[in-house]
C-alpha cells in the first residue's frame, strides 16, 4: 500500500518500475447469557438486500464485545482506524464474502493472504473431505508432512529443510532461537514498520495491528525482551551500517518483510536486499527473510525467488497451509539441524503438521504451479491498481499504489514512500472515508491504511472493473 507511486509490468519479468504517483495510468447486552441469545438470533442470512445494511453485524459484534476483547480475536478486525460497524461473515467463496446481513463483498484481503487460489475452492475442499475420514489430527507423523515438506524445499531457494508449525508468529519465533543457537549471538536487527508477529523480542516499532491501534509498541512487553532488539528505518543502508559496527560481533541475525506488507506495500530499494546479503555475510550474522506474506505469493519461490536474493532462514505461512492454521521456518540444512531432535535447539507443536493443513497446502501449491498463474495475478493487480491510482488523481486526492503480482496497496499521499515514516504520512482519515464508502458499494479491503491486499486466482475482469467503477464513484464524493 506504500504511497510509492509504482507501475508494473503486465507480465512478471525482474523488477518493479518506480515511477512517480502522478505518472500512474474501492446496542451491547447486560450479560454473556443475553449476548450468547443475540448471537443466535443473527446468524441466518436473508436473501441478499437492495439496501445496504449492517443490523445484524452490530447486533452479533455488540454481543461478542461482552464474550471477547474488543469483541474480536485479532485487532484489526475491530475496524477501529476506519471506524463504522464491522462487518460479521457468514460464508466465502471464491473472491466474494457474505456477511450475516446478506451482503455480498469482492474481497481483496483473502484471509489475509492465504487465499491465493480463492475461497473454498472446491478441490481443496473435496481433499479436506476425504482426509478428515482418517482423523483431523494424530498428534505424530503422517505421510502428509513429507509431500508438502518436498514442496516447500524444491519451491524455496533457501531451504533444505523445513519445521512446519502452526503460525506465522511461531515461525518467526523459531527462527529467532534458531538463529541466536547456530550464531551464539544475541542482538537481532529488524526494521520499523515490519510485524513478524506479536512475540515479545519483535514488538518494537512494529506495524500492522500495532500501527493500525496507534500502539507504539505493548503493556507487558519488559525491557529485557526487547533489549536485544535493534531497529532501523526500512530501506536505510546507513543506519543498518551504523548498527553492526556499534555491536560488532553481536549480532546474530537481520529479519526483515523483503516486501512490506504490515505497514502498507513497501518494496525494497534496487539495493537494499543485496547489501543485507553482503552485510550479515560479512560479520556472519544470518540473513533472515519473512516471506509469511509473500512466499508462493510474488513468485512460486517468494520474494528471494523474485529478487533473485537467498537469505540464510526463511519464514513461511498462510499460503502453505491452504487457509488452515501453519507456519513453517526452513534455510541452509546445516543450521536447520540445529533444531531438536536433530540438534539441541528446542522446538516443539501439538497440531504441527497436522494433516488437515498439510493437505489444504499441498493440493493450494499443486494449482499454483499451473501455467500462467503468476502473469494472471500481475495482469489484473496492474489493472485493479492503476484503476484505483487514475480514479483518485481524477478526483484531485493525493494518491499513489504499486504491487508485486497478486500483493498491492495504495495510500492516499503523494509518494513515493520507502519506509513506515514515509506511509504515515498517508491522510488516513481520508482512507476510512474511502473503505467505509467502497464497503457499501460491496467491495472489502483490509480495514486498515497500514495493510496490503490480495488478489487471487479466483478474481475476474467482472470483480476488477466492478471495483475500478466503485473507487471512482467513491473516490468522487469524498
Amino acid at each position: 500500500m506504500a504511497g510509492i507511486g509504482l507501475c508494473w509490468p503486465s507480465k512478471l519479468t525482474n523488477k518493479p518500475t518506480l515511477m512517480s504517483s502522478s505518472s500512474v495510468p474501492r446496542s451491547s447486552s447486560s450479560s454473556p447469557r443475553c449476548c450468547l441469545s443475540s448471537v443466535k438470533m443473527t446468524v441466518s442470512v436473508d436473501d441478499k438486500k437492495k439496501t445496504f445494511t449492517l443490523k445484524k453485524s452490530e447486533e452479533a459484534f455488540n454481543a461478542a464485545k461482552e464474550l471477547m476483547p474488543g469483541g474480536v480475536n485479532s485487532p484489526v478486525r475491530a475496524f477501529k482506524s476506519v471506524g463504522g460497524q464491522p462487518i460479521i461473515i457468514d460464508s466465502v467463496k471464491g473472491s466474494h464474502m457474505f456477511d450475516i446481513d446478506g451482503n455480498e463483498y469482492i474481497d481483496y484481503v483473502g484471509s489475509w493472504g492465504p487465499a491465493i487460489i480463492g475461497h473454498a475452492d472446491d478441490e481443496v475442499l473435496a481433499a479436506l473431505a476425504e482426509t478428515m475420514k482418517k482423523g483431523t489430527s494424530f498428534g505424530a507423523p503422517c505421510l502428509l508432512e513429507n509431500v508438502l515438506a518436498k514442496m516447500v524445499i524444491e519451491a524455496v531457494p533457501s531451504i533444505e529443510m523445513v519445521r512446519f508449525v502452526n503460525s506465522g508468529t511461531e515461525a518467526c519465533m523459531g527462527v529467532l532461537r534458531l538463529a541466536r543457537a547456530f550464531t551464539g549471538k544475541t542482538k537481532i536487527v529488524k526494521f520499523e514498520g515490519c510485524y513478524h508477529g506479536h512475540a515479545d523480542p519483535f514488538l518494537v516499532k512494529a506495524g500492522s495491528g500495532v500501527a493500525t491501534l496507534g500502539l507504539p509498541d505493548s503493556p507487558g512487553v519488559p525491557k529485557s525482551a526487547t533489549s536485544d532488539t535493534l531497529t532501523s528505518p526500512y530501506n536505510d543502508i546507513a543506519t543498518v551500517e551504523s548498527l553492526f559496527s556499534a555491536h560488532k560481533g553481536e549480532i546474530a541475525a537481520v529479519i526483515l518483510e523483503p516486501v512490506v506488507g504490515n505497514s502498507g506495500f513497501i518494496t525494497p530499494k534496487p539495493e537494499f536486499l543485496s547489501f543485507l546479503q553482503k552485510i550479515t555475510k560479512e560479520n556472519d550474522a544470518l540473513l533472515i527473510f519473512d516471506e509469511v506474506m509473500t512466499g508462493f505469493r510474488l513468485a512460486y519461490g517468494g520474494a528471494q525467488e523474485y529478487y533473485g536474493i537467498t537469505p540464510d532462514l526463511t519464514t513461511l505461512g498462510k499460503i502453505i497451509g491452504g487457509g488452515l492454521p501453519v507456519g513453517a521456518y526452513g534455510g541452509r540444512r546445516e543450521i536447520m539441524e540445529m533444531v531438536a531432535p536433530a540438534g539441541p535447539m528446542y522446538q516443539a507443536g501439538t497440531l504441527s503438521g497436522n494433516p488437515l493443513a498439510m493437505t489444504a497446502g499441498i493440493h493450494t501449491l499443486k494449482r499454483l504451479q499451473g501455467s500462467g498463474t503468476y502473469e494472471y495475478l500481475d495482469k489484473i493487480t496492474g489493472q485493479l491498481v492503476e484503476g484505483i491510482v487514475n480514479a483518485g488523481k481524477k478526483a484531485g486526492h493525493a494518491i499513489c499504489g504499486g504491487h508485486i503480482s497478486g500483493m498491492f496497496g495504495f495510500f492516499f499521499t503523494d509518494g513515493p514512500v520507502y519506509s513506515f515514516e514515509d506511509a504515515k504520512k498517508s491522510d488516513t482519515a481520508k482512507f476510512a472515508k474511502f473503505y467505509r464508502g467502497m464497503l457499501e458499494e460491496g467491495v472489502y479491503f483490509a480495514p486498515s491504511q497500514f495493510e496490503a491486499g490480495f488478489t487471487g486466482l479466483a478474481h475476474t475482469q467482472e470483480d476488477i472493473q466492478r471495483t475500478i467503477d466503485a473507487a471512482e464513484k467513491v473516490l468522487k464524493q469524498l
